[in-house]
């Protein structure tokens, strides 16, 4: 990456070697005038695996007050035609052996399911947060090259006037 500016290396307080990759990449894009942030969004989607995907979905669902409202209403649904309308000849009579076994069995796939989604929330959230340190490193220097500029104007600004001062002061002194 030799063709990283040179203004932008004392802004690090390193020289160009010991710049790491994600400053290298940063440089480079300043450099090139080009935008550096993305939709962090469709950029973590679009690496998803079907599998992932899915877990994500499970764990949406799951986690919802839909599902819990709807599960609650399975289980009185299960308890009441287990209790009054098959008196006689309940399938699952009190106290509900097979719904134990049933919501044991749904508790064991649901768990490592939310726990792999808890995990790639864990990774997008890194994700994030290297493409916010991408964005908020490219503002950085941006501003810095700015005031870099400013500074330069303004110093020749003065530069002029003082030279203006002085072919003024020239000339006052030359006619009195």
């Amino acid at each position: 990456m030799s063709t990283l500016p040179n203004f932008m290396h004392p802004h690090f307080d390193k020289n160009a070697d010991e710049l790491g990759v994600i400053e290298k990449r940063v440089l480079a894009k300043a450099h090139e005038r080009k935008i550096i942030s993305t939709d962090v969004n469709a950029a973590f989607s679009a690496e998803a695996s079907r599998g992932e995907r899915l877990a994500d979905h499970i764990a949406r669902v799951g986690g919802s007050w839909t599902f819990i409202v709807g599960f609650l209403l399975f289980l009185v649904f299960w308890c009441v035609v287990n209790t009054v309308v098959l008196v006689t000849r309940a399938f699952d009579p009190y106290p509900f052996i097979f719904l134990n076994l049933v919501l044991s069995m749904l508790a064991a796939i649901q768990a490592p399911i939310i726990m792999m989604s808890q995990n790639r929330q864990a990774e997008r959230d890194r994700f994030e947060a290297a493409k916010d340190y991408e964005v908020n490193l490219k503002a950085e220097l941006e501003v810095l090259s700015l005031h870099q500029k400013i500074d330069m104007k303004v110093l020749a600004e003065l530069s002029a006037l003082r030279e203006e001062i002085t072919r003024l002061s020239a000339a006052v002194s030359a006619k009195g």
